[in-house]
């Protein structure tokens, strides 16, 4: 089963996407903000991370820094959902090392097939 965290910290969006993962037969971890993300992230060690950028404490561009310097975890797969949608937003979550960038509001279904195709991925 694959491991799934998401991280968002809007309640709606976390148990939707939680929800739909579960019916696709994902793990589901669930973060509200980006301390919480490293916290589960150093215990669990998922497949892909649903990243928010704009959450309190910790920024998702924070949490993706973290992933990317180190060595047990760079290879885990990091998808941004975020309201930040400018080009330059975009630019800089894939300058960053996510592997795909999604602007809120995203259609579920669209987000369930780019997760299982970034999972089908070698590499």
């Amino acid at each position: 089963m694959k491991k799934i965290l998401i991280v968002d910290d809007e309640p709606n969006i976390v148990m939707s996407l939680e929800y739909i993962f579960k019916k696709e037969n994902f793990q589901v971890y669930i973060a509200r903000d980006g301390e919480e993300a490293i916290e589960i992230v150093e215990n669990t060690i998922p497949d892909i991370i649903l990243l928010d950028i704009m959450m309190p404490n910790v920024d998702g561009y924070q949490v993706l820094n973290y992933l990317k310097s180190s060595d047990t975890l760079n290879k885990i797969r990091v998808i941004f959902l975020s309201a930040k949608n400018k080009a330059s937003d975009i630019e800089l979550g894939l300058q960053l090392g996510a592997d795909k960038y999604i602007s809120k509001p995203f259609a579920v279904k669209n987000l369930v097939k780019e997760v299982k195709e970034l999972l089908n991925k070698k590499g």
